[in-house]
């Protein structure tokens, strides 16, 4: 089924992209994936191409374009190559919604121009220790003290956490006040008090660092709070459908290159003198997950335009998000198989997409957490 999304502008733009991952990203991905961490510059030279700020106003330095296309094709390109260390979309499809529309004029002249450009690496940080999903069950704390607020606590599983240069910190401003006590609180590098933990060890996404952070008596100045006190958990809600979009691009992303790799692997692996794309069993396990790869691009593409449209729900995207994860799952699983032993030896790409793909049911919110939430828009 010919996907009808995307005109012209957005071909030149995927053109750009896939020329940068092929001469930035693919000869080091490798390397990266061992030091457990992308350097800096790859960031610099993806904000040089405008890859980075492409939805931020011209006047930041940006290419004042909100179309939510352009995010699907940067996160397509770098899927097809297998880019899963390089955390763009943390930067361009999560952070940059929150900037957007919470950062009042003051905040966007000091950290938009940056953000483009990538000098300015971003992260969000709300995942604790002993919170997950249950983001009214924060513990980091905000007290406010004159023009500062104090800043106490803890944050696990933050990706881009080693080279984020500012954090999103979602904390309690108001402890009594439940999730309407919950707000956003911008944290800088070099802030006394500011401290990050390890670069987690991954059983997948080796490259990209995920890292805990720690927060002892931080004074951030009131003038980094992001939107208004105690709208936190709103805002967060605002935003979560966008960053499931994203993951859901990403799951059909991953199932189209895992399916194409596997063609051309069973075409020319022979087994009993003919390839083994010639067996029925290999016919028919790859006519169901290209039938179900095309039916959950279609889902994604609409959401796609929904989105574009204000009109995506907090359910659809959750709908989209657990479903097109876990056939990512079924699809890397069967087509390893199909690779037989040389699928299990880590030189194959499907061999480092089966470890990569596991966290795409977890992080975003799990599985589990998307059925109850549609659950709930059910009446139920």
């Amino acid at each position: 089924m010919q996907r009808n999304i995307f005109e012209a502008d957005h071909d030149s733009f995927r053109d750009t992209v896939r020329t940068f991952c092929e001469k930035e990203i693919v000869p080091n991905h490798k390397e990266w994936e061992a030091a457990g961490i992308v350097p800096r510059d790859i960031w610099l030279k993806a904000g040089d191409l405008g890859l980075l700020g492409f939805m931020m106003p011209e006047e930041f330095g940006g290419g004042g374009i909100d179309d939510f296309r352009f995010n699907a094709v940067l996160q397509e390109e770098l899927t097809r190559v297998g880019a899963s260390g390089v955390a763009f979309a943390l930067h361009t499809d999560l952070v940059s919604g929150y900037l957007l529309a919470y950062a009042d004029d003051e905040q966007k002249a000091r950290w938009l121009p940056k953000f483009c450009t990538g000098e300015m690496i971003t992260a969000i940080a709300m995942t604790e220790p002993g919170t997950g999903s249950d983001l009214q069950g924060i513990q980091t704390t905000a007290v406010k003290d004159g023009d500062h607020y104090v800043l106490n606590g803890s944050k696990t599983f933050i990706t881009n956490g080693i080279n984020a240069d500012m954090v999103i910190v979602a904390c309690k401003t108001d402890p009594d006040a439940g999730a309407m006590g919950l707000s956003l609180i911008v944290v800088e590098r070099g802030m006394e008090g500011f401290e990050r933990g390890r670069n987690l060890d991954k059983i997948g996404l080796k490259a990209q660092d995920t890292a805990e952070l720690f927060f002892d008596n931080v004074k951030v100045p009131a003038a980094n709070l992001l939107g208004e006190e105690g709208k936190g958990f709103i805002y967060l809600m605002e935003n979560l459908p966008q960053e499931r979009l994203t993951i859901s691009v990403v799951a059909a992303a991953a199932c189209r290159n895992v399916i194409d790799m596997t063609l051309d692997y069973v075409k020319e692996r022979k087994a009993f003198g003919k390839p083994i794309g010639s067996f029925q069993n290999t016919r028919f396990v790859l006519a169901e997950l290209e039938t179900e790869q095309h039916i959950a691009q279609v889902y994604v593409d609409r959401s796609i335009m929904e989105l574009n449209a204000g009109t995506l729900t907090i359910s659809d995207a959750a709908m989209g998000k657990w479903w097109t994860t876990e056939l990512q799952k079924k699809t890397v699983d069967k087509c390893l198989q199909l690779h037989g032993g040389y699928g299990y030896m880590s030189e194959y790409p499907i061999a480092q997409a089966y470890i990569d793909t596991r966290i795409q049911t977890i992080y975003g919110g799990t599985t589990e957490i998307m059925k109850e939430i549609i659950g709930r828009t059910m009446g139920l």
